[in-house]
């Protein structure tokens, strides 16, 4: 698409942000609930965790909603999600052999809406509202096994989203450039993906030190993932961690204290085209797909 004009959420009316976290809200309700019946385990994380402890519902000014689970549990949830969830109103969409999502991890996305980002206007997937279903995965010991571990994330999550990062450093994005000319072709980045995906998941959690993560993201504890501390969350009671002190101070430090005022932004600043009434099946050939 020619001219391409970007739609930044800071730019939203209070009443359109508070709609669109409400849509959020209900598939993160949904969620909860197939997990619950299914007796997967989750966390909410990141700001989400934050906004249930500090404002016992979304941060003011958040516009998205981030869930964490163990591998274990997240690998059952895409093996299970078509064969048990409602996809007519909710679909799962991950990286597979076939299609790219465009993100690293899992995404929960709702039918009846329309969210299109500026990455994904020539693919033909769910472009549907979101939530982010982020994977836990053990960090062995050693510094050997943590560089090879470390590497793999990163080759992981670039060949999951076959995408240029924009939040990264310079030399990232420079790196990440050369790797595409490297594995030019969406099905070599698939292969490659798969390999470095079984080195982050091969380490037994009782052989190593109690280290978590996600992706290339802040360390955890993984004995703060043990258990669940259930929290009022918009009128819901939502999981985090029953070490979420030390998970959010660790991440926001006085995390109760509220961030300056210039500070206070939703991240957003991406979309090419949302319509949180109507379904994104409206807007093929429109707005994405438009010369499919």
């Amino acid at each position: 698409m020619k001219d391409l004009h970007l739609i930044n959420v800071a730019d939203f009316s209070p009443e359109e942000l508070r709609k669109w976290q409400m849509k959020l809200l209900e598939i993160l309700v949904y969620f909860r609930d197939f997990c619950i019946e299914h007796n997967l385990r989750f966390f909410l994380a990141s700001g989400t965790c934050l906004g249930a402890v500090r404002h016992h519902g979304f941060i003011p000014w958040d516009d998205d909603v981030d869930v964490q689970m163990l591998r274990e549990d997240y690998d059952r949830l895409l093996q299970i999600w078509n064969k048990e969830a409602d996809t007519s109103k909710y679909v799962l969409s991950v990286t597979n052999r076939k299609q790219c999502s465009r993100f690293p991890m899992a995404t929960i996305r709702s039918m009846d809406t329309t969210c299109i980002y500026d990455h994904s206007i020539n693919d033909d997937i769910c472009q549907g509202l979101k939530i982010d279903v982020e994977f836990l995965d053990v960090v062995p010991k050693g510094k050997v096994a943590k560089k090879i571990h470390t590497i793999c994330e990163g080759l992981l999550s670039l060949f999951r989203t076959q995408r240029l990062p924009k939040r990264m450093p310079l030399s990232f994005k420079i790196k990440s450039k050369l790797l595409f000319i490297l594995f030019p072709t969406r099905r070599l980045k698939w292969y490659v993906s798969v390999l470095c995906e079984k080195v982050v998941t091969h380490y037994n959690p009782a052989d190593q030190d109690d280290i978590i993560r996600y992706s290339l993201c802040r360390p955890k504890y993984a004995s703060d993932y043990m258990d669940v501390k259930w929290v009022d969350f918009e009128g819901y009671q939502m999981p985090i961690p029953i070490g979420y002190d030390r998970f959010l101070t660790i991440g926001y430090g006085d995390y109760m204290k509220l961030p300056p005022e210039d500070k206070r932004k939703p991240a957003t600043a991406n979309l090419v085209f949302y319509d949180l009434d109507h379904s994104y099946l409206d807007y093929k050939g429109k707005y994405y797909c438009v010369n499919k």
